[in-house]
């Protein structure tokens, strides 16, 4: 629970300190004294929007600190540790600054986090309430939250399993309208694939044919140039003709060289090479001879190789540059052949896996629906009962829990309702079910929505009767009401302040409010009074004695500071709320 907040630079509050404890808390305080400047501070500290405005006039930043006492919060406790924030002597330190310029840094046992991670870690220690919480529980879909949170773990379990179901239906139903939507354009797809792959099975070319075929090609083409190159070079190499030639003449060398060898080994040495010289003009002259006859000048294989070149061509200008990138065109174009005319089965499998699945979530909802109509009539009761003890006996609450029928859809229809039993209902995340709150305020007459059967002063004591019943199911150890007491009075008032006190035996409660009914069952009274220099107006928080809280009931009765009748009645209200706590 929160032992202190501190407060400097926040509205009218220059810079004060609210020292709280169990119990119940009222704070009061004069119109326009800033009495919600608290709720305020402690929004901020739950990781509330930060608005600069709020920055006292000439301060450069407002800051506002929480004071936690983390015994017995474990979770709590294991979240500051993991955000690297620190407790002393059990107690953390939550704060936050708001500068002028509209900066906002949050800080959670001395480490700077995000705001929002400070809103998650508050969502366990507190919960406010106001009068436009009054105005939310008119909605349905926080009707429905309601029931879900006093439901507790079974609900949970249940909302959570259905909406693993729904989550899993919504892609499967969105993959299947993707590839129906855009079958068209695989069958076409498919339709220029197959094409493609039977121009290439019909010329069944081979790994680095284009590369062969253009060198044959090549050498057909200019067989007799290759032919007279050949026989010239070989004349050249080896003459038949008695000419000079290559042979011949480095056979005279080796023979003048071996003519003097014995005088010289240098001598020798060069003449054998010269004779390795000659050995090897021999192989080559004899190699371009046998290379000049097989150049035979063959028309019909130039033909083919010409006809098969330009089929490889017609490939090589589709599918790649070369044959080797057309032969792994063909093998990728192959595997997605196969994907693409998978397609008809594929719609099948993801029709029969959404059937499954609305199946599966059709069971969902209905045992969701089932427990929530049994949480339901629980939560009517214990609403009722409470009401009973707000200075409403009369007063009937129900639940009723209902679904939308829908037409039974169309096979084929993009989008279907859930069909339950018999039943077409209309489903979302949450489940089929639509939850309202109904109010008899009085015996005899007919329940009726709470956004058309209830007052005001009704209104908040339902929602403050609600709040008590899920105390129970969902408990935080602070509860705030923001004058959740606004439109009521007389016995009615009294009634709440008594179940304020009620609740704060097991909860630390703190009260804004207005009514001095309420303010006498506090354990603790705090006064916020402001005061001006002409120029600024400043507030400031005082923890009242028992003497001061009776003068300022006085005045709240009254109107004024001094009233011997107020007084009295004022003293009157708080020894009847100290037997009642009693």
């Amino acid at each position: 629970m929160f032992e202190e907040i501190r407060i400097q630079s926040l509205g009218v509050i220059e810079s004060s300190t609210l020292e709280l404890g169990p119990g119940l808390t009222a704070i009061t305080g004069e119109t326009g004294a800033g009495k919600t400047m608290i709720v305020t501070a402690l929004g901020l500290l739950m990781g509330g929007r930060a608005d600069s405005g709020a920055v006292r006039r000439g301060a450069k930043a407002a800051r506002v600190e929480g004071v936690v006492h983390a015994e017995g919060l474990a979770d709590f406790a294991a979240a500051v540790d993991e955000l690297g924030g620190e407790a002393e002597d059990g107690r953390v330190l939550l704060a936050r600054n708001i500068s002028s310029e509209g900066r906002s840094r949050a800080f959670v046992g001395g480490a700077s986090v995000p705001a929002s991670q400070l809103a998650d870690l508050s969502d366990s220690l507190v919960a406010v309430h106001g009068q436009s919480d009054q105005h939310r529980l008119l909605k349905a879909s926080a009707q429905r939250e309601a029931l879900d949170r006093f439901g507790g773990e079974e609900i949970t379990s249940l909302l959570e399993a259905y909406r693993a179901i729904h989550k899993e239906l919504g892609a499967t139903e969105r993959e299947l309208a993707d590839v129906v939507a855009h079958a068209r354009e695989r069958a076409r797809e498919a339709d220029l694939l197959r094409f493609g792959l039977e121009e290439v099975g019909a010329v069944e070319p081979l790994s680095g044919e284009d590369v062969a075929l253009a060198a044959e090609e090549a050498r057909l083409g200019f067989a007799d140039t290759l032919r007279g190159a050949a026989e010239q070079a070989r004349e050249a190499l080896s003459s038949e003709h008695d000419r000079p030639d290559a042979l011949g003449a480095v056979s005279a060398a080796r023979r003048l060289l071996d003519g003097v060898r014995e005088h010289d080994d240098e001598a020798a040495a060069l003449a054998d090479r010269l004779a390795e010289v000659s050995y090897l003009l021999a192989d080559v002259a004899a190699d371009v001879a046998s290379y000049a006859t097989g150049l035979d000048t063959d028309p019909a294989r130039l033909a083919v190789v010409s006809e098969r070149r330009a089929a490889l061509g017609a490939l090589t200008r589709k599918y790649g540059e070369t044959i080797d990138e057309v032969l792994a065109w063909s093998q990728q174009a192959s595997i997605r052949l196969l994907e693409l005319d998978g397609t008809d089965d594929q719609i099948a499998e993801l029709r029969a896996k959404r059937a499954d699945l609305r199946t599966r979530l059709a069971v969902a909802a209905a045992a969701l629906s089932e427990a929530r109509q049994t949480c339901a009539l629980r939560l009517a009761d214990e609403i009722t009962a409470e009401l009973g003890l707000l200075a409403m006996p009369h007063a009937r609450v129900s639940l009723a829990v209902s679904q939308v029928d829908e037409a039974a859809p169309d096979a084929d229809a993009p989008t279907l309702p859930l069909q339950v039993g018999e039943r077409w209902l209309r489903y979302a995340s949450h489940g089929i079910d639509e939850v309202e709150f109904l109010l008899a305020a009085n015996t005899g007459s007919d329940a009726r929505p709470l956004h058309k059967g209830a007052s005001g002063g009704e209104l908040s004591r339902v929602m403050l009767a609600l709040e008590v019943a899920l105390a129970g199911t969902s408990p935080v150890p602070t509860f705030v009401f923001d004058e959740v007491d606004s439109g009521v009075g007389g016995k009615a008032a009294v009634e709440i302040g008594r179940r304020l006190a009620q609740l704060a035996r097991t909860a630390q409660v703190l009260v804004v409010t207005h009514l001095p009914q309420v303010a006498a069952y506090a354990d603790r009274h705090v006064v916020i009074a402001k005061s001006t220099d002409g120029v600024v107006t400043t507030s400031g928080l005082t923890v009242l004695s028992e003497d001061e809280r009776a003068r300022e009931l006085s005045r709240m009765l009254a109107g004024m500071d001094e009233s011997d009748t107020a007084l009295a009645h004022a003293e009157e209200l708080l020894e009847a709320a100290r037997a009642a706590r009693a």
